[in-house]
């Protein structure tokens, strides 16, 4: 390994970008959170989710302005720090880094529980254990070995859903199994109706449905390593409304049409006890294999995403110099490293409190990433009202809808953020999120304010994010150097 600081990698390509994003987005918040969602919402979760991806969507569309003007592994840290000041980038950089951490708690989490569907009797830690050492050896390899294992990993999930879909379409036609129950659409409403948890339900539920699309914004971080950032983030982008429909809406509708919704529990995922269910059990183990390999992508993208993101605070004397660190295949191996021993307490948690520690995580998890998509949306129009209006013509992927649909987008993440307080399994994550933000307020004042430079003069193009003429920002390419 490299012990001098060095540039990242640009190893990335367009489908390791897309299938990097299906990875963080598509993991255990579907597969096995969505359990939690149904419970809340009954079958309107449905109508949670397109939502709630409507809103994601908007943020998505803002990240995706500023990462094609100015790719960055720093990504919606240093565009805080650019537009809203030092504070506000380090407390959103650090919060992504706490958020990336946060979510793979709760996936290993998720190994332990599918490993539980083969072997009932193996302690879940063990398996925890070793999905954490063997994600992080491979991120230790290079970004191009990180994102074909993303590609591969990813297209086993979306291959898996599709086929699931079509499965279920021939369960819910044909009424294949022997599961004795009902099976068909009218399970989507005939139960209490299609708002069977009631107003207070479907509301409740965003707080867990939120927390299924925590990493989509791992797209601007990969803008960093990206080949040609200014195709493929907008072909990443945009390709999120289809995912949402496909991935998100019909595979739930699929699952509670052949399972009432009352009757998925939290024991393992619903994916896979549908088919338990209806009595098709060699489809049951295959579908495990496949929520396996899907918590096992998301921990690869969160692995990365984090990593990355320390590694461009590090950049900015926001954290630690020692952070810099790459190998000699521009992986910054220190990030990882640090990542991996925060993963070992998810190991321990598993440990001491099996039982609750997904729905803790998972909620504090929603904190911190709908923190992260408040502070990409607040940096976002501050930039854009910094600009002038030949600046706004000449941007390559301007956001839709300005700007009512990011003060829409605005008004309902911090509608999330105090649905947190209404109940009491998810009121400590706002607890969690205030020592955590009073911490990091206390670092930056104590440790980082002191070791910044003075204001330096910033140009037009500066200030605006604007890319170089080969599309690439010019600051990406030379990395500045933490004092030692």
């Amino acid at each position: 390994m490299r012990t001098d600081t060095a540039g990242l990698s640009r190893g990335l390509r367009s489908r390791h970008i897309r299938f990097i994003a299906l990875g963080s987005a598509i993991g255990t918040g579907l597969f096995y959170g969505s359990s939690e969602s149904i419970r809340a919402g009954g079958p309107a979760v449905l109508l949670a989710y397109l939502i709630g991806g409507a809103a994601v969507f908007l943020v998505l569309r803002s990240l995706g302005e500023m990462a094609v003007a100015s790719p960055s592994a720093g990504s919606f840290g240093e565009y805080a720090t650019r537009h809203l000041g030092p504070l506000a980038g380090f407390t959103t950089g650090w919060t992504y880094a706490f958020e990336m951490v946060i979510v793979c708690v709760a996936d290993i989490t998720a190994v332990g529980v599918y490993m539980g569907f083969w072997f009932p009797g193996v302690p879940r830690w063990i398996w925890v254990l070793a999905a954490v050492l063997l994600i992080g050896a491979l991120n230790l390899v290079s970004v191009k070995v990180f994102g074909e294992l993303e590609f591969w990993l990813s297209l086993v999930k979306i291959v898996a859903i599709v086929a699931m879909i079509l499965v279920g379409i021939a369960v819910i036609a044909f009424g294949l199994g022997d599961g004795g129950g009902h099976v068909g659409l009218s399970n989507l409403w005939s139960h209490g109706g299609f708002f069977a948890g009631g107003a207070d339900g479907f509301v409740m539920s965003f707080a867990v449905v939120m927390f299924a699309f925590g990493g989509t914004e791992i797209i601007g971080v990969t803008a960093g390593e990206a080949q040609s950032p200014e195709k493929t983030i907008p072909s990443a982008v945009n390709s999120i409304p289809l995912r949402i429909i496909l991935f998100y809406v019909l595979t739930l509708a699929v699952i509670m049409s052949i399972t009432p919704w009352q009757d998925i529990d939290a024991s393992g995922s619903p994916f896979v006890e549908i088919f338990t269910g209806v009595g098709l059990k060699s489809a049951a183990a295959v579908l495990n294999l496949v929520v396996l390999t899907a918590a096992l992508s998301a921990i690869n993208s969160d692995i990365f995403a984090a990593g990355r993101t320390m590694f461009g605070l590090a950049e900015r004397r926001q954290g630690p110099a020692v952070m810099l660190k790459v190998t000699r295949n521009g992986v910054p191996w220190v990030t990882t490293l640090v990542m991996i021993g925060a993963l070992l307490l998810g190991v321990l948690m598993n440990v001491l409190m099996p039982g609750e520690i997904f729905l803790i995580i998972s909620s504090i998890a929603t904190f911190a990433t709908v923190w992260v998509w408040l502070m990409i949306l607040l940096t976002h129009v501050k930039a854009r009202r910094a600009m002038s209006a030949e600046e706004r013509a000449s941007l390559k992927f301007p956001v839709p809808f300005w700007p009512y649909g990011q003060i829409a987008a605005i008004v309902f993440m911090a509608a999330v953020m105090v649905l947190l307080a209404f109940d009491g399994s998810t009121r400590i994550a706002l607890v969690v999120g205030a020592v955590w933000l009073a911490l990091l307020g206390g670092v930056h004042a104590l440790w980082i304010r002191p070791r910044q430079p003075g204001p330096q003069p910033v140009s037009a193009t500066e200030g605006t994010g604007c890319a170089s003429p080969d599309g690439d920002a010019a600051s990406t390419e030379e990395p500045a150097r933490a004092p030692r």
